[in-house]
């Protein structure tokens, strides 16, 4: 395939080895990878597939038009407040997450508060599990490590805490 059919800014309709159809626009070209990078769909508008395609993946091309540049900077526009809500709400999600990894804790430990997150709010206190912000399960995590809250809800975590262990030990002796 010739470097000028690769050119920045042709639509091309395109068949891959993988079955793949699709039209788009090359955006850019690497030779030295042999990448294309194409913007799939002849109409631009505010959102857009892209492609990553190896150009030794491509069964059959043709070449549908000639246009612009896509990436002319006098005619991209950044909606610069939806990007920073969006990395915003990735930053909140990445906290949120991160909370839920215990720091110094087994994996058994961590299994175990998975568990429980699953039908209970809880959260990692240092090395302690607290359940319903009352009930608390420290280190080795069985049901006798369980204290605080009211009774009921102590009875319920010992008891997701025994059937949990059971599984563990249950998928242990299965592989």
């Amino acid at each position: 395939m010739e470097g000028e059919e690769f050119a920045v800014g042709c639509f091309l309709s395109i068949k891959t080895t993988l079955g793949d159809e699709f039209e788009g626009q090359i955006i850019s070209f690497d030779r030295l990878s042999n990448i294309l990078v194409l913007q799939e769909g002849l109409e631009s508008g505010p959102r857009r597939n892209i492609w990553l395609l190896k150009a030794n993946y491509i069964k059959e091309f043709s070449l549908l038009r000639q246009d612009e540049d896509p990436l002319d900077v006098k005619k991209c526009f950044l909606d610069l407040t939806s990007l920073q809500a969006r990395e915003d709400s990735a930053i909140r999600q990445a906290e949120a997450d991160s909370e839920r990894f215990g720091v110094g804790v087994t994996s058994e430990a961590q299994t175990l508060f998975d568990a429980l997150s699953k039908t209970l709010p809880v959260r990692w206190d240092k090395t302690v599990i607290v359940v319903m912000n009352e009930v608390r399960v420290s280190s080795p995590y069985l049901p006798e490590s369980v204290s605080g809250g009211t009774p009921a809800a102590n009875e319920r975590v010992r008891k997701v805490l025994e059937f949990e262990r059971k599984r563990m030990q249950t998928r242990g002796t299965s592989q």
